[in-house]
């Protein structure tokens, strides 16, 4: 009697292991020493500019060392003159202050060049390890969010959905700003994850932001930076003038954030604290705008600020909590002028999208506690309606 083969075992194929910071590996070379001589000779050459440059660094830093302390003096001595001898000092002032950005500029430059090429560095970051401590990762990281897709994405739908004049006239964007929601039950079954990142522009459900949104911010200043965050809907229904209002769902000034904090928002819900969406019924669908928006500095915001702050570069502003009943007729712009924010200089942005469904009913009764309105869209204009019933053909 033959024997049988049995059954045939499936074969599974190797599962790579996780990589990140809490479970970090270092590069390996893909070929050993010897098996393609072309290859070390190319890596030979990459640290060999690679020191080069590095030493580049070192003396162009012991320039600026010396300079600051030239500065540093300089300033001791202003500190005692009177105020007509001091007018004299100042452009000597401006002029070494100036002097040491450009020093630092062609410092950091230098920097970066020296490290972007090697191949331990760029494994490293695309595999999510970066350190933002260091110059170069930061100029990977924003470069592959600037370059591969990502911000112009984001800039399309500001502007394709019009938040682009409609909530502020400008908006540029130099943080990195991510919102993260509750996926839905498909979602869940699907992905098995309980929490997504929201692409900008994307429709969430209101179950889905019933309580306050996470966001994530990867900035790219090494100075402690103040931040203020809104979170607004321009489209809510005016019937008495027949146009649309905004409502400010959520409201945190003077949020720190530097290159070395964390990504994670924490604390975001003891200023005006967090309402959740709820698109009216019988309305289209409505565009919820989140902004980080950049405080004005103390002085200013330069490289030469960064090396000497000791605390936050930026002012710390006293806004008021906005009450319940001044939430709805927000105005973003006489906000921002107010305070001097300026989106167009700085900051973050992203932006979803809702639609009414049964949920937002439950947020009318149980959040707002008001009665819920609803709204009907007016009748499309006809402009053929005239001439029904008329003969096409007329002399």
């Amino acid at each position: 009697m033959a024997k049988t083969q049995g059954r045939r075992r499936r074969k599974i194929p190797p599962k790579r292991p996780q990589i990140s910071l809490a479970n970090p590996r270092s590069w390996n070379r893909p070929l050993k020493t010897g098996v393609v001589p072309a290859y070390d000779l190319a890596l030979q050459l990459l640290h060999r500019d690679s020191e080069s440059l590095q030493a580049e660094v070192k003396l162009l830093r012991e320039q600026i060392s010396q300079k600051e302390k030239e500065y540093a003096d300089l300033q001791e001595k202003v500190s005692i003159l009177s105020e007509a001898e001091r007018e004299s000092e100042m452009d000597e002032i401006e002029a070494l202050d100036q002097e040491l950005e450009a020093m630092m500029k062609k410092a950091n430059i230098i920097e970066i060049q020296s490290q972007v090429n090697l191949p331990a560095v760029r494994w490293t970051v695309n595999n999510a390890m970066a350190d933002m401590s260091k110059i170069s990762h930061r100029h990977l990281v924003e470069q592959k969010w600037r370059k591969d897709g990502d911000l112009d994405l984001l800039m399309e739908r500001l502007y394709q959905m019009n938040v682009v004049p409609d909530v502020l006239p400008e908006i540029r964007p130099t943080v990195d700003l991510h919102i993260v929601a509750r996926t839905t039950p498909s979602d869940f079954l699907e992905k098995k994850k309980v929490q997504i990142q929201v692409e900008a522009g994307t429709f969430l459900r209101p179950k889905q932001t019933l309580t306050p949104l996470k966001l994530r911010a990867n900035v790219f200043h090494t100075d402690e930076r103040l931040y203020t965050m809104l979170l607004v809907d321009p489209d809510v229904p005016n019937p008495q003038d027949g146009s649309y209002s905004t409502f400010l769902h959520w409201m945190k000034p003077n949020i720190p954030l530097s290159a070395m904090s964390s990504n994670h928002l924490t604390g975001l819900n003891n200023h005006t604290t967090y309402i959740p969406p709820h698109p009216q019924r019988g309305t289209p669908y409505h565009r919820y705008v989140c902004l980080l928006l950049l405080q004005p500095p103390i002085s200013n915001y330069s490289l030469t600020t960064a090396a000497r702050a000791t605390g936050p570069t930026s002012q710390h502003l006293n806004i008021p909590i906005v009450a319940e009943n001044e939430r709805l007729g927000f105005d973003v712009r006489e906000f921002t002028q107010k305070w001097g924010l300026n989106a167009a200089s700085g900051g973050g942005a992203h932006m979803f999208r809702q639609v009414w469904d049964q949920d937002v009913s439950k947020i009318y009764q149980d959040n707002l506690k008001q009665d819920e309105p609803r709204y009907s869209r007016p009748p499309k204009f006809n402009v053929y309606e005239q001439l029904k019933g008329r003969k096409k053909y007329l002399l």
